[in-house]
């Protein structure tokens, strides 16, 4: 891997992390969300790279 690669990666890397942390941590300390329960929305966080916060945050999250 060359690194021009890396330093597009490392950010991307740490983009996802932030995102999952930050809807992991709504989703434990909430216990409303506008569709689905608290274990569906762990599993799509966690298991759908990316995409999986980015639901939650615009689906799942409720207006509290």
């Amino acid at each position: 891997m060359d690194i021009n690669r890396i330093a597009v990666l490392v950010p991307v890397i740490a983009l996802e992390m932030i995102l999952m942390i930050t809807a992991l941590v709504h989703v434990l300390r909430h216990k409303n969300y506008k569709r689905g329960n608290r274990l569906l929305w762990i599993f799509v966080v966690v298991f759908f790279q990316f995409f999986g916060p980015v639901l939650y945050f615009v689906l799942g999250r409720s207006e509290e």
